[in-house]
């Protein structure tokens, strides 16, 4: 299936979860995730299943000032 992850597009298999698409692009903790505007908690990053079409963003902390 197709979704969007960080405004790329990427293939991941059916069933494929947060923490799967966490994966796929190497994102290292800490970090926050919103699957189509909706935040996911880390608790939840290997049961939220992802749907064909979904948009996942990752985001980073950024410090300083």
């Amino acid at each position: 299936m197709q979704v969007t992850i960080n405004q790329a597009t990427h293939d991941l298999p059916a069933g494929a979860s947060v923490a799967d698409a966490i994966a796929r692009i190497g994102a290292k903790p800490p970090l926050a995730v919103a699957v189509n505007t909706a935040f996911v908690p880390h608790t939840r990053y290997a049961l939220h299943a992802l749907q064909e079409g979904d948009r996942v963003e990752i985001i980073a902390p950024v410090t300083g000032g």
